[in-house]
C-alpha cells in the first residue's frame, strides 16, 4: 500500500485533534508527540513542528543533533531539560534553543503531564550536502 504524498508548496490547514500521538524511537514511558507541520502532512525538508506532551516521569533519552537546531517552549507542566551537564527546571513560558552538537534531553519530573512545542530545523539531521 502506497502511502500518499504531501502536495509541496502548497498551504496545510488541520485540525490538531485529527492527528495521531506517536512515541518516536528515543521516547520513553509516555512521552508523545503529534507532527503538526513536518515532511509527512507538509512534504517540507526544512521544518518539524510538534507538539508533545508527556505522562509523568516521561522523558526523551539524551542525544545530539549533527546539524538540527531545535526550540522547545513549555505550555504546560514542568521538567528538567539537561544541556551537555547542567540541569534546568523547565516552567510555563520558558524556552530553549539548542544548537547542533549539544547533549541534551527533557523528563517531566512534576506530577501533571508537561506539555511543550518543539520546532525543529532542519527537518532530517543529515549532514549538509
Amino acid at each position: 500500500m502506497s502511502q500518499k504524498q504531501p502536495p509541496k508548496g502548497k498551504a496545510l490547514l488541520e485540525k490538531m485533534a485529527n492527528l495521531p500521538w506517536k512515541e518516536y524511537p528515543g521516547h520513553f514511558g509516555g512521552a508523545l508527540s503529534k507532527a503538526l507541520a513536518a515532511p509527512e502532512n507538509t512534504g517540507s525538508s526544512r521544518i518539524d513542528f510538534r507538539i508533545s506532551r508527556y505522562a509523568p516521569a516521561a522523558y526523551v533519552a539524551e542525544h545530539v543533533h549533527k546539524v538540527q537546531e531545535q526550540i522547545y517552549y513549555v505550555l504546560e507542566g514542568e521538567g528538567v531539560l539537561t544541556l551537555d551537564d547542567e540541569r534546568h527546571l523547565m516552567h510555563p513560558h520558558d524556552y530553549v534553543y539548542v544548537p547542533p552538537g549539544i547533549r541534551h534531553s527533557f523528563t517531566n519530573t512534576g506530577t501533571n503531564g508537561l506539555v511543550f512545542l518543539v520546532v525543529t530545523t532542519p527537518a532530517d539531521d543529515e549532514e549538509a550536502r
